[in-house]
């Protein structure tokens, strides 16, 4: 009888061990690298390819991911020549230093040079890797020293504005576009300053999340709002609630907006000195973030929706918004799942568990899940073996006075005249290309 168990034991055994080969066979990262993200891939609804890309958080998004499947998989060296290329395209153009108004957005592809600078470093090539470091310090520099932040008096006094359009105003979108980028430079170049300056820009990175925590944090939805403003009655606010709760807080909750948030918190975290005081509170907001999240899976798609909260039954109402006598965002489009916010989620929670703040005992079943959810529910290849990612929400965003369209509401988030779903969109393509990456080192 011993013997009878044993080999249906093993068989059982064997048989898993061939299921978790054959998810293997497959690396999606180097699919999704190959067939999309150096070809062709939508931003602001163009089509680019990555090495003459334009300057922009969305092609950011896809050369940093590029750049991390290189390093997984460093045969792969076509991917570094790539993103290269890019950076260098860019800066032949001065491109990433011109001076403007304070925009978060536009320092998120700084990230790139991490790894450029790292590469060239190693391989004897200092000028150019010195021009990397003086371009991504020259991004961390404009957001420590010139970024409009909110004022002395009000609240959450020195975070960081949005946009300078968006005066006093924190999204969720601009922890992973600044912040994140001012934690990496501290983690590479910081302690060439000296101890006490590192340690002050800690505090202020870390302040950045505990602000934004603060005021958009919801404990009974165990969610996020998409964002935030300091001063509610700002015409550029209009969107922002007057009065409790959650003064200032926008009216939903974004699904993108919290991937955006919940990537930045894992990537930070992972740099973070652990010793920082406010390690610990980062911590902290990353496990209240991934078990809100949890709540809202759905349980058969294993993604999430467009809308965090509500499921596939929710439409707009069909009536609209109205704002100053006019009525915006009138249809009555259903909530859908939707490809971006799912792939960053799963990102999140693969890295979370990997750099050990948050607990697989937990969330390793809901990665999984999720990741699964990823290639059944966007994951699409034609005949001739092109691939897509699709369902994707092409944008969002929150005002200001000049668009009173941009409401914030359930209408606006499925009807609004800039959220239209689309297909391989470059903020689908590199939280995909992560979350392959997580899992494939899991699976490893």
């Amino acid at each position: 009888m011993r013997k009878i168990l044993f080999v249906v034991a093993a068989c059982i055994g064997m048989t898993a061990c061939a299921e978790k080969e054959n998810v293997q066979t497959t690396l999606y990262s180097q699919e999704m690298v190959e067939k999309v993200a150096l070809e062709s891939f939508l931003s602001n609804k163009r089509e680019q390819r990555l090495a003459t890309a334009h300057w922009d958080y969305v092609p950011g998004l896809v050369a940093v991911s590029v750049l991390q499947a290189w390093e997984q998989y460093s045969e792969k060296e076509q991917y570094y020549k790539v993103v290269k290329a890019y950076a260098d395209y860019c800066l032949q153009g001065g491109d990433t230093v011109k001076v403007g108004e304070s925009n978060i957005d536009d320092l998120a592809a700084g990230k790139i040079f991490f790894a450029l600078y790292k590469e060239e470093m190693r391989k004897g090539n200092e000028a150019d890797a010195q021009r990397y470091k003086e371009c991504v310090t020259s991004l961390r520099n404009r957001l420590k020293y010139h970024h409009s932040r909110i004022a002395e008096g009000k609240p959450g006094a020195g975070g960081f504005f949005h946009k300078a359009i968006y005066p006093n105003q924190m999204w969720l979108d601009g922890l992973y576009m600044g912040p994140a980028m001012y934690a990496g430079w501290q983690a590479l170049f910081g302690a060439e300053l000296g101890e006490a300056d590192n340690r002050e820009s800690w505090d202020d990175i870390a302040h950045q999340f505990k602000t934004i925590h603060t005021y958009t944090y919801d404990p009974e939805k165990k969610l996020n709002y998409h964002a935030w403003s300091a001063d509610p009655e700002d015409p550029n606010s209009f969107w922002a609630r007057k009065e409790a709760p959650f003064p200032g807080c926008s009216p939903e909750f974004w699904g993108r907006g919290m991937g955006w948030y919940f990537a930045a918190l894992v990537d930070v975290l992972e740099i973070m000195p652990k010793d920082h005081p406010d390690y610990q509170v980062l911590v902290h907001n990353v496990r209240q973030v991934a078990e809100g999240l949890a709540l809202y899976q759905d349980p058969q798609a294993g993604s999430w929706y467009q809308l965090v909260q509500y499921n596939g039954t929710v439409t707009a109402d069909g009536v609209g918004d109205t704002v100053e006598d006019r009525i915006y965002n009138v249809c009555d489009a259903p909530n859908y799942l939707e490809s971006s916010a799912s792939g960053m989620f799963t990102y999140a929670y693969l890295k979370g568990m990997r750099i050990d703040v948050l607990d697989k005992r937990l969330y390793e079943e809901v990665a999984r899940r999720a990741y699964q959810g990823l290639l059944d529910n966007f994951i699409r290849e034609d005949e001739e073996g092109k691939l897509s990612i699709i369902q994707s929400c092409a944008s969002a965003g929150l005002g200001p006075a000049k668009d009173h369209s941009r409401t914030g509401t359930v209408n606006y988030y499925l009807c609004g005249k800039d959220v239209t779903i689309t297909q391989n969109e470059g903020k689908a393509i590199g939280p995909f290309i992560m979350a392959s990456l997580e899992y494939e080192r899991l699976n490893k």
